[in-house]
């Protein structure tokens, strides 16, 4: 009876430890980036890794200057249906939670800041920055005014303040965020924050309440994929344009040289890769014709020798393709000056100066071989009856002239067939020509 007893308190022991064993942790993810369709799914894949392994808590660290908006709602969605705790954690000092930084901040089931951090500014803006009429800005102010009343106030924040941020585009620091009940918490690290967290009942979106075990418990962290990192350097603006414009180079290069293969390889796979971050992120296809026409221009300038103004025009044409190639909803997810104008200028000189060498190779008169001989001055040896001896470039050659051409006299090679020159007299332009 006692060994039946003490074998059943084993099982349950037993069982007991593998549950804790299977939930004991807390999955953490770093997003410090922009917004974009690569962050959305790296949150949406560290969600549901959590909620594969029962962790007791999915913490985000994030650092954002904010990003795109159909992105930013696919993540408020993925957390708002979230089967585990999302704690959302604005940190290091110096970082911030910025417009669409903000709404994920505020559908977290626990919003917290560091200290030297700041959130908020999320006013709406058209991708490309610009200036709105009033009817068109009212109604992205009240679309994104109403998805964040849609879920802060069940989340226990202040609406009408965390509506400012909207409306008048307010930013708050973490202490203010603190007092004004748009955050959760203040913690000047992670254990810090776990230790005000533990034991705390929260209030999940459904209504449920859960108790927090977090303080002590492991934490694993869950990184982004190589194919997430390397999308994650494409959905870079900047990088993206850098690719292409070297691609188009490399391009350039193998048309002009066919057969040398490697640049058309790498340009292939250079325009390929900048055209896949182009589709994903909010990009000007006109832009992008305006930067091919750049390079129109820069072939034209070899052709027709305009001493420099269709290389200038190219280059102004490709960096105002460059500023307006993506519209992006903030400067961080736009081209930058520095980086059209540091590549727009080397790239017009070296197209034009490769695509001039190329130009006038092809323009040269060949000077080996046979046809190296056309249009060489030559002397008659043997008179021309109508053949006989030529003596041009230091060697004698059968010739061949359409009338007769005494000895001593000069011709011009117009022709070369089977190694017998075809002559005709010099005149006076030949030889000055020679």
């Amino acid at each position: 009876m006692y060994s039946r007893s003490l074998f059943t308190v084993s099982i349950v022991a037993v069982l007991c430890c593998a549950s804790l064993s299977c939930s004991a942790e807390i999955v953490k993810i770093v997003v410090d980036d922009t917004i974009h369709p690569i962050a959305a799914e790296y949150i949406g894949r560290g969600i549901h890794e959590a909620e594969r392994t029962h962790a007791d808590a999915l913490l985000i660290e994030i650092n954002t200057p904010g990003g795109l908006v159909a992105s930013t709602r696919d993540i408020v969605q993925e957390i708002l249906a979230a089967k585990v705790p999302v704690i959302i954690y604005v940190t290091p000092a110096g970082s911030y939670a910025a417009s669409a930084g903000f709404y994920i901040l505020e559908s977290a089931d626990v919003a917290a800041m560091a200290p030297g951090t700041n959130t908020g500014a999320a006013h709406p803006v058209l991708g490309s920055g610009a200036t709105m009429d009033p009817v068109l800005k009212e109604k992205l102010e009240n679309d994104s005014a109403a998805l964040l009343r849609s879920y802060s106030g069940k989340r226990g924040r202040n609406v009408e303040v965390a509506e400012s941020a909207v409306r008048q585009s307010k930013s708050f620091s973490a202490d203010e965020a603190l007092s004004n009940h748009l955050i959760d918490y203040i913690a000047k690290d992670e254990n810090d924050l776990f230790k005000q967290l533990d034991g705390k009942t929260i209030i999940r979106f459904d209504g449920s309440k859960q108790v927090l075990h977090v303080a002590g418990q492991p934490l694993r962290m869950y990184d982004l994929t190589v194919r997430e990192r390397v999308l994650s350097w494409l959905m870079d603006p900047n990088f993206a344009f850098v690719l292409f414009a070297i691609g188009m180079l490399a391009l350039y290069v193998e048309f002009n040289h066919p057969g040398a293969v490697v640049p058309g390889v790498v340009g292939f796979i250079f325009v390929l890769l900048a055209l896949f971050a182009f589709h994903i992120l909010p990009t000007s296809y006109a832009a992008l014709v305006m930067i091919i026409g750049a390079f129109i221009l820069f072939a034209l300038e070899a052709k027709f020798q305009t001493h420099g103004v269709l290389t200038v025009g190219g280059i102004a044409v490709m960096v105002l393709g460059a500023l307006l190639l993506v519209d992006g909803p903030i400067p961080e997810m736009r081209v930058r000056w520095v980086t059209a104008l540091s590549v727009s200028i080397p790239l017009g000189l070296i197209t034009a100066f490769l695509m001039t060498i190329a130009l006038q190779a092809r323009r040269s008169k060949i000077t080996t071989g046979e046809q190296g001989m056309v249009g060489e001055v030559g002397v008659v040896q043997s008179p021309l009856m109508p053949s006989g001896k030529v003596f041009v470039h230091g060697e004698l050659w059968n010739a061949v002239a359409p009338s007769l051409i005494e000895a001593g006299r000069n011709v011009v090679v117009r022709r070369v067939e089977d190694m017998t020159l075809h002559v005709e007299p010099a005149t006076t332009g030949d030889q000055t020509a020679q």
